[in-house]
């Protein structure tokens, strides 16, 4: 089978198969939010054997450093939100050669491109934030004192629990054929077929 490459505009003989949009499909966003809120509860359960979580509001290094830590967290969380949508943004841009653009809505920022990706691509874009900061996170995590841990963790949770959305298109994905092209603009994915012929 010939290999599907990425397009900056769609190929004739392709027709629109699927639709995703979080914002129009309300039960699906609110799957995608329970499978999020899930993950959230795994991970703190999880830790807490660990790390109490009264190590946050630690205040034996005084009070400056105990309001440092939740204004850390708060502008980690910003910068990461940022930071897993410039990943998407890269990655679209180097398997397309189309300059993203970015955005936010009322419940999500987003990364988005008029580029037609292959299966593979799209995989690739769609989990690369959580992986590559999944992995700084855990390193941060596993390397800065005990009284910072939860600070990291909590952003570590948004990582994964916020991939909820890409994990779910990802296994969309991999239910379809392999000569699938996929737009995301951001807000949206549209999945086009080779049309079959008569």
């Amino acid at each position: 089978m010939r290999k599907v490459e990425n397009f900056k505009t769609l190929p004739e003989g392709y027709e629109k198969t699927l639709e995703i949009d979080l914002q129009k499909n309300k039960k699906l966003m609110l799957g995608v939010n329970l499978g999020a809120l899930a993950v959230t509860l795994v991970m703190i359960a999880a830790a807490l054997p660990f790390v109490p979580i009264a190590t946050l509001f630690d205040m034996s290094q005084g009070i400056a450093v105990y309001f440092l830590r939740f204004f850390a967290l708060l502008v980690g969380s910003v910068v990461y939100i940022i930071l897993h949508e410039l990943v998407h943004g890269i990655f679209m841009k180097r398997f397309s050669g189309v300059k993203p653009h970015y955005g936010f809505t009322l419940m999500y920022a987003y990364a988005g491109s008029s580029a037609y990706f292959n299966k593979k691509s799209y995989i690739i874009i769609a989990l690369a934030p959580v992986v590559i900061w999944g992995i700084v996170l855990g390193v941060l995590c596993a390397t800065l004192p005990e009284s910072w841990f939860w600070v990291v963790y909590f952003i570590q949770i948004a990582n994964l629990s916020g991939a909820a959305g890409d994990a779910y298109v990802t296994y969309k994905m991999l239910t379809l054929p392999k000569d699938i092209l996929v737009n995301d603009t951001g807000v949206a994915m549209t999945v086009y077929v080779k049309e079959e012929k008569n």
